[in-house]
């Protein structure tokens, strides 16, 4: 008989007898829980518990001699080992309250290009790929490993050798069932406890809370088709540590990610990988021949290399972070690209931590060759980079090698430098762009929202046209921005609204913007929501009269004339107009 003697013991029963029943009724909806309790006599033993057979969990009351039994069966070897591992220990236990970690020594872990990906570390070109060691990492092959397959006592064993704590089966046993019972690898158990481990008491209570309420956030900041908070935590990001990507409600408070920015390569030379470090959600666009697992080690050394750290624990990759197309739901990844993909810009707007740059392609070594600049696929020619670079970047992919070509790191060096400067200037931005590739129309477009749109950001919809999306954005951009194009913009609007240009006028106007924006820099254009109408507060001239304009110079001049108005002290006021 096995003795449960935990005090939270009529919560723990209730969970996992429910779960169990729920299970048994899925897998024999024909047969009865006492049919299957005859099946096989587990008498305590480990290797029965991956068969089907019958568990007798027994509840202390008072004396321990005193007992109540409950029958319990099922042939789902996850749930089976849950229940006998996570919710009894053999014999009496004290009833406590869970202990608090006890400090140890870290356990220093070696990530190898060999270990990781089967690659001799003297064939990798990039240096920081090659190895990496430090404290509370996991090698690929433990993470990879099924909870179930390790048991409770070696998914602890892990826990606390890796974390350096002195936790007890009795005082964790609640919080690690569900990764048993679920189905769960240790890599997705660590991401999610890792961050939580020094307080076990709470940490169920505290994620579940942490869940509920990063669900409520993201659905009350989308209203109208707008996004009503302009720095949205992105929803997912790669635990460096775990080598998964965890739900950023799983993360501390206080964390700020890294981000890494590169160019796609072309379609040709991508592929498109399964992997577990997105739980196989969706295929990965990677480079051929590139592994994420390499990237991982270079994130880890740039972490470990720089004090204090400027990457962290925590790092966004698009491919990885931003749901991708080729997964199980077409209608889940349109629901969460309303959100996700206009607020890409807030990973690479922050001061710190920096961003890490591939230039060459993601994982790739840096190596500029002849025609860089002038590819459609050059980092500086893409329309997603016009938001993501800052002004002290990480720059990866280095080989040690000075091979590139004096000229082109020259002209490497001078294109970084004018990256750094600040788009005070809504002409200055949308000529950049204009400049700029993208594989698909609208993403010029969706690159300049967040640097545009102050407060509400409008929702992605990868069906809309360039020009309706545009007109949009129009509607929400920054006041200062808004006045610029009404007194500056060279021409007049062939869009919705006379005085701003259309899109199609953006990408084919070559004469953007006037060298002087003088005082209007400080006015503002603002517009009403509810009455799609624009307007400027300044002051302006009630009366006047027009003078000489109705002589016609017999040169092809422009007409010269004067506006005679009074002001409020009686003055005559001239001012010189040409037409």
């Amino acid at each position: 008989m096995i003795c449960i003697t935990c005090e939270k013991w009529e919560h723990q029963w209730a969970t996992f007898a429910s779960s169990c029943t729920a299970r048994l009724n899925s897998l024999h909806p024909t047969m009865s829980l006492q049919e299957l309790t005859s099946d096989v006599d587990t008498e305590g033993q480990s290797d029965g518990f991956r068969s089907k057979g019958q568990i007798t969990m027994t509840k202390a009351i008072g004396d321990p001699n005193t007992t109540q039994t409950k029958r319990l069966a099922g042939n789902y070897s996850s749930v089976v080992a849950g229940i006998m591992y996570c919710s009894i220990q053999p014999g009496p236990q004290p009833l406590d309250s869970c202990s608090s970690p006890l400090p140890g020594p870290l356990r220093q872990v070696t990530l190898t290009s060999l270990t990781e990906t089967g690659q001799d570390e003297s064939t990798i070109p990039v240096l920081k790929q090659r190895s990496y060691t430090g404290p509370e990492v996991l090698p690929s092959a433990l993470a990879d490993t099924p909870c179930a397959d390790l048991g409770i006592e070696r998914v602890l064993m892990e826990l606390n050798t890796t974390l350096g704590t002195s936790y007890t089966l009795h005082s964790t046993s609640s919080v690690l069932v569900p990764y048993i019972t679920q189905g769960f690898d240790f890599g997705t158990a660590y991401a999610h406890l890792r961050p939580h481990w020094e307080n076990i008491s709470t940490l169920e209570h505290e994620l579940s809370t942490r869940e509920e309420k990063d669900r409520e956030m993201r659905r009350s900041v989308l209203a109208n088709d707008r996004i009503t908070m302009r720095d949205v935590p992105h929803r997912r990001l790669w635990d460096l540590c775990a080598n998964r990507v965890a739900p950023y409600w799983v993360a501390c408070d206080e964390v700020e990610p890294s981000a890494i920015s590169h160019a796609w390569v072309a379609a040709q030379d991508r592929e498109y990988v399964m992997t577990s470090i997105n739980g196989r959600e969706w295929p990965v666009p990677m480079p051929k021949g590139v592994k994420l697992e390499l990237i991982r080690i270079e994130m880890l050394n740039a972490r470990s290399n720089r004090t204090p750290r400027l990457v962290r624990d925590y790092v966004w990759l698009d491919v990885l972070c931003l749901r991708q197309e080729g997964g199980k739901s077409k209608e889940l990844l349109l629901e969460e690209w309303k959100l996700d993909v206009p607020t890409i810009g807030s990973m690479y707007q922050r001061i710190y931590p920096p961003v890490v740059y591939y230039f060459n392609g993601l994982g790739r070594p840096l190596h500029l060759l002849p025609g860089y600049f002038e590819s459609d696929r050059c980092w500086f020619r893409r329309a997603w980079t016009l938001q993501e670079l800052i002004q002290e970047p990480i720059i990866a992919g280095e080989t040690g090698e000075d091979v590139i070509d004096e000229q082109l790191q020259m002209t490497f060096d001078r294109q970084l430098e004018s990256s750094h400067r600040s788009f005070a200037s809504i002409l200055h931005l949308v000529s950049e762009m204009r400049h700029r590739d993208s594989t698909m129309p609208l993403d010029k477009v969706a690159g300049l929202v967040y640097p545009l749109a102050p407060t509400f950001i409008p929702v992605y919809d990868p069906n809309e046209s360039p020009e309706d999306a545009w007109e949009v954005l129009m509607d929400v951009i920054d006041p200062s921005f808004r006045a610029e194009l009404f007194f500056t913009y060279p021409a007049p609007g062939n869009g919705r609204k006379y005085w701003r240009p259309s899109w199609e006028q953006v990408l084919t106007n070559k004469i953007m913007a006037r060298t002087v924006f003088m005082h209007v820099k400080v006015e503002t254009v603002f517009w009403s929501d509810n009455s799609d109408a624009d307007c400027y507060d300044c002051r302006y001239i009630m009366r006047g009269n027009v003078r000489d304009l109705g002589e016609v110079p017999n040169e092809p001049t422009p007409r010269q004339g004067e506006v005679v108005f009074h002001d409020n002290n009686g003055a005559k006021p001239h001012l010189k107009n040409r037409c």
